[in-house]
């Protein structure tokens, strides 16, 4: 993955999956476009924080629409939807490089705060 375009609250990233992220039926395994989709989203909330505040994902919700095609440029989008004290949420896409949709994702994320 490498990062395309950042811009507070919002990331989108470049990836591309290979023979090493094939399941046991040799499809690109569904792992691949969650742990994209868990980048993104994670870092578009990333994007909004102060510096010294960190972030863990908390709960990531996937949702595969087509197979993840092999040695092909994707595409993942993510915005924050919601930033609070300790919470926050994102919205994330993962597309093909002709743009059709593969999955999506929202991703809810526990804001680290420094203690004094």
């Amino acid at each position: 993955m490498s990062f395309v375009d950042v811009e507070v609250g919002y990331v989108k990233m470049s990836a591309r999956a290979d023979n090493r992220h094939l399941n046991p039926l040799g499809d690109v395994h569904g792992g691949f476009a969650a742990s994209v989709l868990d980048s993104v989203t994670g870092c578009a909330i990333h994007s909004t924080l102060d510096a010294g505040v960190g972030y863990a994902t908390i709960d990531l919700h996937v949702k595969m629409l087509r197979p993840v095609p092999r040695d092909q440029d994707l595409v993942g989008e993510a915005r924050a939807v919601h930033v609070s004290r300790n919470l926050a949420t994102s919205e994330g896409t993962l597309k093909s490089s002709d743009g059709k949709l593969l999955a999506t994702a929202t991703a809810t994320c526990f804001l680290k705060r420094a203690t004094s």
